[in-house]
């Protein structure tokens, strides 16, 4: 399975491009109480996001995104604002799954800037994919505790990328591929292994090539359409922070107006 995050600008002539191929991997010991919850924690939430993921390719939503420029001291500098029609495709070819996004402008951003690069980013929203079962050796989990959101208990899940194993997240530059090691924390519902937030950063690990610090962080909220008899939970909110030692860009993504997405086909036969 191959997912796509991308971010882009147009420092140092590169394109930044993350990969997102994740997956699960859980050592714990099975006499452990702990690791016993954790391990059947990681086994809902592996099936809650199979189940997702057969969903997804059958809804569409608005994507609203705003980009901004930092200076220094944190204020905004620029900033630019647009809208797409946002469609997530699901495609296996020969054997291997895989995503992609698909955007239709509704508001491109208004180009009140000169000779300034602004961070392009996308495919942040397939964060959960790190819990998926196809990607079963890219990560360690481990359990970190609970947290008590909107009246809900939380299960905390912390993940780091195994060293030295296929990154699920490699920055391109000048056609070249960086392993990004990514960890972070995701809160998921205990009952259900459905995941409400991910977190995610990098280590200090590419600093050599230019990337100071990226940080992203995805939030679900739930919703019937797909499956009226199950409720998943969907990308709500996506941020993305990426800080250079020179620059700094933070992009927000907002889904809304989900609804049921389908294709109508009309055959005609011709007599001769």
């Amino acid at each position: 399975m191959k997912a796509r995050a991308k971010v882009a600008n147009g420092w140092c002539r590169g394109l930044w491009a993350l990969v997102a191929i994740a997956g699960l991997c859980c050592t714990a010991n099975p006499q452990d109480n702990d690791s016993r919850k954790l391990t059947d924690l990681l086994n809902r939430t592996a099936d809650q996001t199979s189940a997702f993921l057969d969903q997804l390719s059958y809804v569409e939503c608005t994507e609203h995104v705003v980009q901004e420029k930092l200076g220094k001291d944190g204020r905004v500098g620029l900033k630019e604002e647009s809208a797409y029609d946002y469609l997530v495709i699901l495609t296996d070819v020969g054997g291997e799954l895989n995503l992609a996004e698909s955007r239709s402008p509704l508001r491109d951003a208004k180009a009140d800037r000169k000779n300034t690069s602004m961070l392009l980013s996308n495919g942040f929203a397939t964060l959960f994919l790190i819990f998926h079962p196809y990607y079963a050796a890219a990560f360690r989990f481990s359990l970190a505790g609970e947290e008590v959101i909107g009246g809900r208990t939380l299960d905390k899940v912390t993940f780091r990328h195994v060293s030295g194993m296929k990154s699920p997240a490699a920055l391109a530059l000048r056609g070249r591929e960086y392993p990004l090691e990514l960890s972070g924390t995701a809160w998921i519902v205990p009952e259900t292994g459905t995941i409400t937030k991910i977190e995610a950063s990098i280590d200090d690990t590419l600093q050599d090539v230019g990337l100071k610090s990226l940080h992203a962080e995805v939030e679900f909220s739930p919703l019937p359409l797909a499956d009226p008899k199950r409720v998943y939970w969907f990308p709500d909110r996506a941020s993305v922070d990426v800080e250079t030692p020179r620059q700094h860009w933070r992009n927000v993504h907002q889904f809304s107006e989900y609804k049921k997405f389908s294709v109508t086909t009309e055959e005609k036969v011709t007599l001769r």
